[in-house]
């Protein structure tokens, strides 16, 4: 359960405003972008506002990490895995502070650990347990502005470095913002809102500048790449206002709060996607022991959890429907192409969502498989959430399926 621990000096510390501010690998990515990240956060901070701002890895630093990490070893320690890569933050975390001093601002730096970020003891997919966070406390009132590494924490129990897996920074934004009582969280990124599908496949997509939690977890839970969705769900928990810009300019961007009052309505919000989705059988029939099965598996060969989307049973089996980070995905089909337990579907699927303002009918389904039907894309199942009608498809018309269904939003 995630707790958050206030400190003796909190009152004192947040009697001025405080700004708690993400910035993305894009907005840090290269000495430039880092000067004018500086800049934004020394004006915050000489308007008289506290200031923390979260930072992950400088561009496709993490990305980089991994494949060095594939070069020396088959098959990477989980452990050790998490030391190389929580070093993407750091550089980050760093240069930024280096270039606050530069402009005449206190600023300090610290990594998840030494923030008081407190995880479980899992690698590549922690998560954030408990927040004790004295040295922020005191930095804060002494006029500082703290550069926090996001992404990363340790454990209490075994006292090792940790990671939270691929957008693992929102989350240790959103964690800090709650424990010190902020009004709310911004995220700061290369695109200048939510979208109602991604703009460089679709150019008709369009801005969406209010969303409620819920909505938000839907499109993230299933596919929605401008937040992760562990974030949304923590946001929502504390009843954390969050905010999506553009790190670059100020900018009518995206709140996600607390929803209002409305009658019912089922209009589609957006269209999102997970690239790959991995149809896993197993032998038995017994859900639960399968699924017991597949987390020995991962954990036998410390292979972290991926996102499970679906469990169902069919013809004497069962079948799990997976997705997650290309590296974890690829561990994933590596070991099951062995093992007497499980098979690997050879299809290529990806998984196409349309999410709506609320719950729906039959209709949805209908108009959604219609819409495809018309521009000759097949598809393989169809799964039902609370607000979000998911198509799988062959990875090959995603994109197809992704530009014909964004037609039901407007």
């Amino acid at each position: 359960m995630f707790a958050l621990w206030i400190g003796a000096e909190h009152d004192r510390c947040m009697a001025s405003e405080l700004v708690v501010q993400k910035y993305g690998g894009a907005t840090l990515a290269d000495p430039q972008k880092i000067k004018q990240v500086a800049a934004r956060l020394s004006q915050l901070s000489k308007s008289g506002k506290k200031v923390i701002a979260v930072v992950s890895a400088m561009g496709q630093s993490t990305n980089e990490l991994i494949q060095l990490a594939q070069q020396v070893s088959s098959n990477p320690n989980g452990r050790e895995l998490d030391m190389l890569l929580s070093t993407g933050e750091r550089v980050s975390m760093s240069l930024l502070s280096m270039a606050l001093h530069d402009l005449n601002c206190s600023a300090i730096s610290f990594t998840g650990s030494q923030a008081g970020i407190l995880t479980s003891d899992s690698h590549l997919s922690a998560y954030i347990i408990d927040v004790r966070a004295p040295r922020v406390e005191q930095a804060l009132g002494e006029g500082k502005i703290v550069v926090l590494a996001g992404f990363q924490g340790v454990s209490p129990v075994s006292k090792e470095i940790t990671t939270l897996g691929r957008g693992g920074s929102d989350i240790t934004a959103i964690a800090i913002a709650a424990a010190m009582k902020a009004t709310h969280c911004e995220i700061l990124k290369d695109v200048d809102a939510v979208f109602s599908a991604d703009p460089k496949l679709v150019p008709a997509a369009r801005p969406l500048r209010q969303l409620s939690y819920r909505q938000m977890m839907e499109m993230t839970f299933w596919g929605a790449k401008v937040l992760n969705y562990r974030s949304v769900e923590l946001a929502f928990r504390c009843q954390l206002p969050l905010y999506i810009g553009p790190a670059s300019h100020q900018h009518e961007g995206t709140w996600i709060r607390k929803e209002e009052l409305m009658y019912e309505s089922v209009e589609v919000l957006g269209i999102n996607s997970h690239d790959l989705v991995l149809q896993i059988e197993g032998a038995q029939e017994n859900l639960g022991l399968v699924l017991k099965q597949f987390e020995e598996t991962l954990q036998e060969n410390e292979i972290a959890a991926p996102q499970v989307l679906n469990v169902s049973r069919n013809g004497g089996k069962s079948q799990v429907l997976v997705t997650g980070s290309t590296e974890i995905l690829d561990l994933i089909q590596r070991e099951l192409k062995t093992s007497s337990q499980f098979q690997l579907s050879n299809k290529e699927l990806s998984a196409v969502s349309v999410t709506c303002t609320g719950s729906f009918g039959t209709e949805m389904p209908k108009r959604i498989a219609t819409t495809l039907a018309q521009k000759k894309i097949e598809i393989h199942s169809m799964l039902l959430s609370p607000m979000s009608v998911i198509v799988l498809v062959e990875r090959r018309q995603k994109d197809s399926a992704i530009q014909a269904l964004h037609a039901l939003t407007q």
